[in-house]
């Protein structure tokens, strides 16, 4: 199994939004946006059930999943492979709820899903293919962003 790097935990603590994949019970792809993911140990993630009706039935039928998270303006990230587990309560339960809390989160929290992560891979936008620096990209997207 790989170890979740500290490089990695800092990405993901700078991101403020990564998308969950999960299978529903007829077996259609669900994907939700979720403002919580962080690394909690060199194995597992965490997300909040903040608002996450169909994600909490999808992983209580079927516990694996595919969380992305991506720097917007950099075109690069990561992907993560897993199976989630619901918790509602406990020690670490409290103290990823305090984790949160401590972090500004104010939203009602129904639950936390701890992800087993059974493999991750970075991912990057094709242009790094072609010799485009990160700061380049970084460049264009904010221009972007900021002309709309």
């Amino acid at each position: 199994m790989q170890k979740i790097s500290d490089h990695v935990k800092k990405f993901l603590n700078s991101q403020k939004l990564g998308y969950v994949a999960t299978v529903s019970e007829d077996d259609m792809p669900n994907l939700s946006p979720k403002g919580t993911i962080i690394a909690w140990d060199d194995s597992t993630l965490a997300f909040a059930d903040i608002r996450s009706p169909k994600t909490m039935a999808n992983l209580e039928k079927n516990p694996n999943l595919e969380i992305n998270v991506i720097d917007p303006l950099l075109r690069k990230g990561f992907r993560f492979k897993g199976k989630g587990n619901i918790i509602r309560n406990g020690q670490t339960y409290e103290a990823i709820l305090s984790h949160y809390r401590e972090n500004g989160i104010k939203s009602p929290i129904g639950g936390i899903v701890l992800v087993d992560v059974s493999e991750f891979s970075e991912v990057t936008s094709p242009l790094y293919d072609l010799g485009v620096s990160e700061e380049e990209i970084k460049e264009k997207w904010k221009k972007y962003l900021l002309d709309l």
